[in-house]
């Protein structure tokens, strides 16, 4: 049986959450906490270029600036390497391995650029390092592309070459495929390793995996301290030393990871956490990169069902893997155009709205205080009713405006025992069950410069104008104050709108003139929003 090694790179991974800014203190203490738990190789960070020195963070202008923080350190017998991005780094900022902190160098490198970066290898190999050849996103790769990379491979003779699952896509099987392809095609003497990512919660699973096939050739496998890493995060280095330990006789001191995770790691987490998330499992779902997912997400238009349904649009996978910011936005149009027609959506509103009383209902206190004067109000004129991201315990409405899926999932069950409420949805609410009555965009309605860029009501307004509503009534839209709860339910309540209470209020009298004083308004309850103050029975 070959060797198994204990690979930690947490200051280089990890560093993609917090920028590689975990302070010098930190870098010491966690490089020394690693060194006294016996891991075989400490990753220290990135050796970029591009990057200025700052003792502060583990990534490097050159070579010769790593030693600046650790120079000092007494270290055990283990192997210390940093890391390139093939391209971010030129061999006249690496110094000559006898010169240098480091014991190697992990070159990262796409497959279209693997014949350039293999060369690239074979020169910092000769300037004495043990090379880390990395295959960037290994799934990408057919059977094909790696008999061209072992071919690549045998000829520069790295130390080691490794498989990076780079968006988390793998599952034990496919990793072990990989696996014997290269085992069958690669020099004996060259270890082969493997870098796991978590989107589908299968890091650790995989390394395990990758662990346990019989192999008479050396194998390492990356780990982090606590998982910390890019995107989902990796497999953890506290677990996969046990694991270790415990099933192939390793001696690894897993105290010291504990204290390093949590006098460094904890408290990064608890302000910049990583693991498993929903976004990090579309992207993997879907088998692209994660910055189609950060496009699609600031448009702000869809729901993450609508994400999920046009990240999974991306084809061919060249495309998928590799993020092309035109194509993206060629796909989010002609997504949306198919999936919205608003032209229609308006046009069915005015026909229902157009002339009709309507009176709108917001979720203000003065909609319990005053509901007096609301419900006499509805007597008299019976208007059309539309409440705004909720719906009122007393007072029967015929349409919801709701905007946020976290408001349509509190009204779910008052919506299943009121099946005649109709609803008009924002694009980024989905429909539980079936389709909404009408969906418009969300985009075009929101405050884009505005602190509070979401209003409600505002949002409906312009939903109304372009329905050619020209007169409506207000109850419960009390505008925002700095004294107590502005809500009728407190839950409600954002967090930051007391003190920018008068501003806000301002703002929404402003856009009430300029962009909507053609429009008819009436409040039936009183509101910051006018001028006229009924002291004597509303909350203000």
């Amino acid at each position: 049986m070959g060797k198994k090694f204990l690979l930690d790179c947490t200051l280089r991974d990890g560093g993609y959450v917090n920028d590689w800014e975990f302070g010098r203190d930190n870098l010491i203490s966690i490089f020394e906490r690693l060194v006294n738990s016996g891991v075989d190789i400490v990753e220290v960070g990135f050796i970029d270029e591009r990057r200025p020195y700052d003792h502060n963070r583990s990534i490097f202008p050159n070579t010769k600036a790593v030693e600046e923080i650790w120079k000092c350190i007494k270290r055990r017998p283990l192997l210390v390497v940093g890391m390139i991005d093939y391209g971010t780094c030129s061999l006249e900022n690496i110094q000559s391995c006898e010169e240098s902190f480091l014991d190697g160098i992990r070159v990262i490198f796409k497959k279209q650029k693997m014949h350039e970066a293999m060369e690239f290898c074979s020169r910092v190999k000769e300037k004495g390092y043990k090379v880390f050849s990395q295959l960037v996103s290994v799934t990408s790769y057919s059977d094909e592309d790696l008999q061209e990379v072992i071919r690549l491979v045998n000829e520069a003779e790295p130390y080691a070459v490794s498989m990076v699952d780079t968006y988390g896509l793998l599952e034990p099987e496919k990793l072990l495929h990989y696996y014997e392809v290269l085992d069958r095609g690669v020099k004996p003497h060259i270890q082969i390793g493997f870098h796991a990512h978590n989107n589908f919660q299968m890091g650790y699973a995989n390394a395990q995996a990758f662990l346990k096939k019989n192999t008479d050739r050396d194998v390492l496998v990356d780990a982090t301290l606590f998982g910390m890493g890019k995107s989902a995060g990796n497999a953890p280095i506290e677990l996969l030393a046990r694991k270790m330990n415990e099933e192939y006789g390793a001696h690894y001191d897993i105290r010291p990871m504990l204290e390093a995770i949590e006098e460094s790691i904890k408290p990064i987490h608890d302000k910049l956490p990583w693991g498993y998330n929903s976004f990090f499992y579309m992207c993997a779902a879907n088998r692209c990169h994660p910055n189609y997912l950060n496009y699609y997400q600031k448009k702000g238009n869809l729901s993450p069902s609508g994400l999920d349904e046009l990240l999974a649009r991306i084809q061919p996978e060249e495309k998928r893997l590799l993020y092309d910011g035109e194509f993206a936005e060629e796909l989010y149009q002609e997504y949306i155009s198919e999936k919205y027609d608003e032209g229609a959506a308006y046009e069915k509103l005015k026909e229902e709205l157009e002339n009709r009383e309507l009176l709108l209902i917001g979720p203000g206190k003065n909609i319990r205080l005053q509901e007096e004067k609301v419900l006499k109000y509805i007597a008299e004129k019976k208007p059309y009713i539309i409440s705004v991201n909720y719906i009122p315990e007393n007072i029967p409405v015929h349409y919801v405006f709701v905007t946020k899926g976290s408001r349509y999932k509190e009204m779910a069950g008052k919506l299943d025992r009121c099946p005649e409420i109709k609803m008009i949805a924002t694009s980024n609410v989905e429909c539980r069950n079936g389709t909404f009555e009408h969906v418009v965009m969300r985009v075009p309605l929101l405050e884009l410069k505005e602190q509070l860029m979401d209003n409600s009501f505002l949002m409906l307004l312009k939903v109304l104008k372009r329905a050619c509503v020209t007169k409506i009534a207000c109850a419960g839209f009390d505008g925002y104050s700095n004294k107590e709860d502005n809500y009728v339910t407190p839950a409600m309540e954002y967090d930051f709108v007391k003190g920018a209470a008068e501003f806000l209020n301002r703002h929404i009298r402003d856009v009430l003139e300029t962009e909507h004083g053609e429009m008819e308004k009436v409040f039936v309850t009183y509101s910051h929003y006018c001028d006229v103050e009924d002291i004597y029975s509303a909350a203000y």
